[in-house]
């Protein structure tokens, strides 16, 4: 998913941020305060991105029951401008 603020910036720049996430691996304990790699913040082209990961119910309306349980997780991730967090 990709919210309105990042998907007004344009199909080009939102290609080139979800490029930047799929390659991501400089998790550190500013940009993952938590260390469970499911949510980080870079820099694409000076613009300041987060992204996250949540874990839902197979019917996406509450959180899963056991998030590593891929038959009861549905997980989905969100881009944003940093300043829409």
């Amino acid at each position: 998913m990709a919210t309105a603020g990042l998907d007004a910036m344009g199909e080009e720049f939102v290609g080139r941020v979800l490029r930047e996430i799929i390659a991501f691996t400089a998790f550190t304990s500013e940009n993952d305060p938590h260390g469970e790699r499911d949510c980080a913040r870079l820099v694409v082209d000076g613009v300041s991105i987060i992204w996250k990961i949540d874990y839902f119910d197979r019917s996406l309306t509450y959180h899963s029951p056991d998030p590593a349980d891929p038959t009861v997780t549905v997980r989905v991730m969100t881009a944003m401008l940093a300043g829409e967090y």
